[in-house]
């Protein structure tokens, strides 16, 4: 197929003009891939659901008979521990799990006022 002569200089400036306005959408727009938006949402939605249930597990810790003891022992144990440690205690486990959330353990830490990760 023969391509005139005149519409090859256009033809390069709307190939031209796609690479641009792909190259400053990428960058400058806020586009981004399917993978990246949905690593995006997953994201925000693990935070959403630790910020949900964390406030539970402080409860769930303070409602105990012994909340005081279990609270000066935690004080005791290394800010990087006391994620574990209220797991084992079972607080961090919610309602319909078998295991402990180890992000809501360590936001319950926090919660708690114990460290400042």
């Amino acid at each position: 197929m023969k391509i005139p002569a005149e519409l090859k200089p256009a033809a390069w400036g709307a190939v031209g003009g796609a690479v641009a306005l792909a190259i400053i959408g990428f960058s400058w727009g806020g586009w981004v891939t399917q993978s990246t938006a949905e690593r995006d949402a997953k994201t925000r939605a693990d935070a959403a659901i630790v910020a949900a249930l964390s406030p539970i597990c402080v409860v769930k810790f303070q409602q105990q008979a012994n909340a005081t003891e279990q609270l000066a022992e935690l004080k005791k144990i290394g800010s990087w521990q006391q994620g574990d440690f209220i797991a084992k205690g079972g607080w961090a486990t919610m309602p319909g799990s078998s295991s402990p959330a180890a992000d809501v353990a360590k936001a319950c830490a926090v919660a708690l006022g114990l460290n400042k990760t």
